[in-house]
């Protein structure tokens, strides 16, 4: 299991009316890691070959994040499984954990659009 991580400032545009970071922007930093985690780690040939779609997506909120923290989003690949694949983010303040994500992902063929079988090769990137 190989982590990948990335940090950001929580900025005005990452709050709600409550003036902590909005719920729906923690689902977009899952998705944004998720997606830079592939592309840091995938040769442009299985780029060129493969995508991944998100099939469930559960996420648990623990602590509120404010204006200006700083934001460390860490994630792995629990999972390989046929097709699919279970991906955690753990989003961080001060080595605090804020919210935890667990989310499904199917590995798809870009000419085909179907599901494809995860090989040995792409399980090895994570």
């Amino acid at each position: 299991m190989k982590t990948y991580s990335k940090n950001l400032i929580v900025t005005l545009d990452d709050l709600d009316e409550l003036n902590h970071v909005n719920n729906v922007r923690y689902i977009q930093w899952v998705n944004q890691i998720a997606k830079a985690h592939w592309f840091a780690n995938a040769t442009q040939e299985m780029l060129d070959q493969y995508f991944w779609v998100l099939i469930s997506h559960q996420i648990d909120y623990k602590r509120q994040i404010f204006l200006g923290d700083t934001v460390k989003l860490k994630t792995y690949v629990k999972l390989c499984e046929g097709v699919t694949s279970l991906r955690v983010v753990e989003v961080l303040v001060n080595n605090k954990r804020c919210a935890y994500s667990e989310t499904k992902w199917c590995f798809m063929n870009i000419d085909s659009k179907r599901p494809s079988r995860i090989s040995p090769e792409i399980i090895a990137l994570f």
